[in-house]
């Protein structure tokens, strides 16, 4: 059976800008703290949501190591696993940039498949091969077809895991059930599934996934850790409620271009959620307003 060596409740974290466009690498840190407070068992920096595509590598080894500085550990002096976007479309690229990032102290590293370029099975197989083969880190992939234009078939994963005992864990965020129920039937038991969509969380664990790498736990953390901890104790009664409970905020940050509802949300928690890179941009008013009806209506959020 396969445990969450990285955390149940993983937090996809912002990266707050300051308003001249430079990260704001302490807000960064004091952001992480929070979310390790507040229900995060992980950390996972520069990914989409923290609009790691807009940042240079020299800001996001900065980033990484800054947040393996600041929760690498918790106030029980328990190790906070923190988990270091290394994905790009060019397969020695990301493999230069995985070395760099395993210099930060990162305890692994996600890799999307290729976006723009759209591979084939064939072509995603070696590319991860060759990563797996050239990064000395453990290597969860990352499957989104929503933004990449193509999906990594289990059969495809299979392969990757045979050969490469460092590829430990996929983030699915295709939304489809028969893929997790493939994924599921075709590797070890000790490969790690965890959902990529916040709302799905609760059937991945249902059949047999380990967590959620989260953008709604930014707010929710407590009650998305409190939900997998009653699905794992047996009581899927408080599992189904804390779902049904969070489900407005899970599918609404995504109303709009994300990563703009929640770094508007952590802004109106009163917690860093600094300024946007283009071309993500500020909310509207309307779209702010629309944030706090939500975080409102979810209770004891916002005043």
């Amino acid at each position: 059976m396969a445990t969450a060596k990285f955390g149940r409740v993983i937090t996809a974290m912002i990266t707050p800008f300051l308003e001249d466009g430079s990260v704001d690498y302490e807000g960064a840190a004091a952001l992480a703290k929070h979310l390790v407070a507040h229900g995060s068992e992980g950390i996972l920096v520069g990914g989409t949501t923290g609009e790691g595509a807009t940042m240079t590598t020299e800001e996001k080894l900065k980033l990484y190591k800054t947040i393996v500085d600041a929760v690498g550990r918790n106030a029980t002096g328990k190790k906070v696993p923190v988990m270091g976007n290394i994905g790009t479309i060019s397969t020695r690229d990301t493999i230069l940039f995985g070395r760099e990032a395993k210099k930060t102290g990162i305890d692994c590293a996600l890799a999307i498949v290729p976006f723009y370029v759209k591979p084939n099975q064939e072509g995603m197989y070696q590319h991860f091969r060759a990563i797996a083969k050239h990064v000395d880190l453990p290597i969860v992939l990352y499957n989104v077809p929503g933004r990449t234009g193509v999906s990594i078939q289990p059969e495809t994963i299979k392969r990757i895991v045979d050969e490469c005992p460092n590829v430990v864990g996929i983030k699915d965020a295709t939304g489809n059930w028969d893929q997790v129920t493939k994924e599921k039937t075709l590797l070890p038991d000790d490969f790690m599934i965890y959902s990529g969509d916040d709302a799905f969380t609760l059937p991945i664990l249902a059949g047999g996934g380990v967590g959620v790498i989260s953008v709604a736990s930014h707010v929710i953390g407590d009650d998305l850790l409190a939900m997998v901890n009653a699905f794992e104790k047996g009581d899927l009664e408080k599992a189904r409620a804390l779902h049904l409970k969070m489900y407005p905020i899970m599918k609404g940050m995504f109303f709009v271009a994300s990563p703009i509802p929640v770094k508007t949300a952590v802004n109106l928690i009163g917690q860093p959620g600094g300024h946007f890179r283009l071309p993500i941009v500020e909310p509207s008013e309307e779209e702010k307003n629309h944030v706090y009806q939500m975080l409102k209506d979810y209770g004891g959020l916002v005043k």
